[in-house]
């Protein structure tokens, strides 16, 4: 599978790039949107390496060419994607992946009618697709600072790690930067991370996945990626599952040993304000294909589970 960074990128300077290298028109079925597509793919509204700006979405990425920067741009009905850097051809010709184009609906639709609120969202939700990067690692790198700790924790991590490696990315939207390379964050002592918050369990993580980070990019499919990823010591399928959703737009990955999903699933699909992964499996079975689509139907919409109890500490590994 394609994404692996380039040599080159090492040497790579943004020099005010303005202009795309390459450009691509895509016409997205009736009623597609965009944000709700792409949000995916990003942290939150200030991610360093991708942004929703006055509409347009801007992902910035290493690809086999080089760096490169994606803005996909509604006009009248259409999609503009514009590459901008060396790996301006590689995003533009998968722009349609990264917008969730190719995300594959057939048979969603009968499955959906097994329960009349799947049916529903999927009707009003009809135009959110699924993306596919086709890239394991950026999204493997927030997957672990994402692991077992609160959302606010992970994006500080992420976001700090992006700045100490800080490499600017191509294109006329600044400061937009580009996901570190695999090969120096595995070179990173495991303590550069930790005034990030980053305990020496992810930070080991983080490393030992980079070091293979080439083999993780040739798997052929959600599949080979979910086994490699779950051989590396501190990946479980939590952490598979977020990665596999977004590398490859596998509708089906489900975030087993999430916090959260399953109370939500409990919830919406049988009116149980707890839920268990077993629970929650059991009651997304009759979506097997899409289970991971209906999760993100839910989250799309917005139900929660109740809560109880005081919300989770954010902790601080700054001082210890």
């Amino acid at each position: 599978m394609p994404g692996r960074g380039s040599p080159a990128s090492s040497t790579w300077q943004s020099g005010g790039v303005t202009s795309p290298a390459a450009r691509r028109t895509l016409r997205p079925p009736a009623g597609y949107r965009l944000a709700a597509s792409v949000r995916a793919l990003t942290f939150s509204p200030y991610d360093p390496c991708a942004r929703i700006a006055a509409g347009s979405f801007w992902w910035a990425t290493r690809t086999p060419a080089g760096p490169a920067t994606l803005a996909l741009r509604p006009a009248a009905g259409e999609l503009l994607a514009e590459g901008y850097g060396p790996g301006a051809d590689w995003v533009v010709e998968r722009a349609d992946a990264v917008a969730g184009l190719r995300d594959d609906l057939t048979g969603f639709a009968a499955l959906a009618g097994a329960h009349p609120l799947v049916a529903r969202l999927a009707r009003e939700h009809h135009g959110l697709r699924m993306p596919a990067t086709g890239q394991v690692f950026p999204r493997l790198l927030r997957a672990v600072f994402e692991q077992k700790v609160t959302g606010k924790e992970a994006y500080r991590a992420y976001a700090a790690t992006v700045r100490h490696f800080r490499e600017p990315a191509p294109g006329p939207l600044q400061p937009l930067l580009l996901p570190p390379e695999a090969a120096a964050v595995a070179a990173t002592p495991y303590w550069v991370f930790h005034p990030f918050g980053v305990e020496q369990r992810r930070a080991d993580t983080l490393r030992r996945a980079a070091a293979v980070a080439d083999r993780l990019e040739r798997c052929a499919d959600a599949a080979e990626a979910t086994r490699r990823l779950t051989a590396i010591a501190g990946i479980g399928p939590w952490t598979a599952a977020e990665v596999v959703r977004i590398a490859y737009g596998d509708p089906d990955a489900v975030s087993v040993g999430d916090y959260h999903v399953p109370n939500t699933v409990a919830w919406a699909l049988a009116g149980e304000p707890r839920g268990d992964d077993a629970r929650m499996l059991a009651l997304l079975e009759p979506f097997r294909g899409h289970r991971g689509r209906v999760c993100v139907l839910l989250e799309a919409a917005g139900f929660q589970a109740p809560k109880y109890g005081p919300r989770a500490p954010i902790r601080s590994f700054a001082g210890y």
